[in-house]
């Protein structure tokens, strides 16, 4: 199993580097790390939410007995699943492998910001869709985009800050 990761680490790490000369100027290679890593795992969201959306709720009311989730909801919750893990293993051992915490304290940081994330997006998607009116998806991507600002803040300067900084 530890083969397996470092086998995949080394695969990521070299994908998402290739490309970095193209922005050294812009961006220090953390940075640059953090939205090539943070960019894949959203589009992967984005792209769950969608199919969550269209395919496994078929835009219906997901009614769990004592709650009814709109599609929009559900759908969301249903990506989360899925790139709470990915997240984490992207912001643990690509963006910031050298904070020098122990991987139970990491993940239990990065659970609080994303679970601040989730009531972000719940709250825009509520407001997008069920007030404004606007589709599902275009609204899940300005709720993305908005949030991003937030997550990256929150993670470089406390979640996944180095140990000195602690």
């Amino acid at each position: 199993m530890k083969k397996l990761h470092h086998s995949l680490r080394r695969t990521i790490l070299l994908s998402i580097d290739y490309f970095y000369p193209w922005f050294k100027k812009i961006f220090p290679l953390q940075t640059y790390r953090y939205a090539a890593a943070g960019g894949v795992n959203t589009l992967f969201d984005i792209t769950l939410f969608s199919i969550a959306y269209h395919f496994v709720f078929k835009k219906h009311n997901l009614s769990l007995g004592f709650i009814t989730l709109s599609p929009h909801i559900a759908s969301l919750f249903f990506a989360f699943c899925f790139s709470l893990p990915s997240g984490f293993y992207l912001n643990r051992y690509i963006v910031f492998p050298q904070t020098g915490l122990k991987g139970h304290h990491q993940m239990a940081r990065y659970i609080v910001v994303v679970l601040i994330c989730v009531l972000f997006n719940f709250l825009f998607l509520k407001l997008f869709v069920d007030y404004f009116g606007w589709y599902a998806t275009p609204s899940k991507i300005l709720t993305t985009v908005l949030v991003i600002v937030f997550s990256y803040t929150s993670q470089t300067y406390f979640f996944f800050k180095t140990k000195a900084r602690d």
